[in-house]
């Protein structure tokens, strides 16, 4: 069996403080320091409620070709069952992102290689394409952020698992392996592994100046004042700042 390539872990507290701020305030973080295009854009949650933020591992699928790989379910070619090798390459926290091609007819996953993954402390699944086994997949209480769902297995149509751990375009977005993944209701955000304590620490400010527009507003604050802050509520929020520190 071919090894998966690896990557070079995060700590833990960085990614638990991401999870924290969300998808929408590290996007829009992410566009003020140039990164445009964070958003998975299309792929929903499919357990409303979750939140998850973990590195990416990721699995590219490609258009079949039957002379490469016929489509038996149940190989026992290892080369030729790499969503299973992905599964597997997941450590607690990771997330699995799949290049699915858009794909609405294959299921990438079911309800036993997610069981497995939820087992390993799988920390989310993110698919440009379908899982099937929906029923039972929905109380593994895992978070998914997919196109849809599908009775079919992973080749009974028309794309193959082709690479694991390999850069690869996942929604129109360009992962690369150990990137780190920000999923909630909101949808799915990738922020660049280089770029990750930085987004902490920006995201995190922002988080909390808008706790002080937010009860300001609440209070019938005015928006063009509160939202974002202008010089003389910057004023004011800094004062709230450190007397909440104190």
């Amino acid at each position: 069996m071919t090894s998966i390539p690896s990557f070079e872990r995060i700590d833990r507290a960085l990614l638990d403080r991401l999870r924290d701020i969300g998808a929408a305030t590290i996007a829009g973080s992410l566009a003020r320091e140039g990164i445009r295009n964070p958003h998975l854009a299309g792929l929903l949650a499919h357990n409303p409620g979750k939140r998850v933020c973990g590195q990416a591992v990721t699995l590219q699928f490609m258009p079949k070709r039957e002379d490469v790989h016929w489509g038996d379910e149940y190989s026992y070619a290892p080369e030729r069952e790499l969503h299973r090798q992905a599964i597997m390459a997941a450590a607690p926290g990771d997330v699995v992102v799949v290049d699915a091609r858009g794909s609405l007819q294959s299921g990438v996953f079911g309800e036993m290689m997610l069981t497995s993954f939820k087992a390993r402390g799988g920390e989310g699944i993110v698919i440009d394409g379908c899982i099937r086994d929906f029923p039972e997949v929905r109380k593994l209480d895992l978070g998914l952020w997919l196109r849809g769902v599908t009775p079919n297995f992973h080749t009974q149509t028309e794309i193959f698992p082709h690479a694991v751990n390999v850069p690869i375009a996942c929604a129109n977005v360009f992962v690369v392996p150990g990137d780190v993944i920000v999923a909630d209701d909101d949808g799915a955000v990738l922020v660049p592994a280089a770029l990750a304590a930085k987004m902490a620490d920006i995201a995190t400010e922002k988080t909390e100046w808008e706790i002080f527009s937010r009860l300001k507003l609440e209070e019938g604050g005015a928006l063009d004042k509160y939202y974002p802050l202008n010089d003389e509520a910057r004023l004011e929020y800094e004062v709230w700042r450190r007397a909440r520190k104190d």
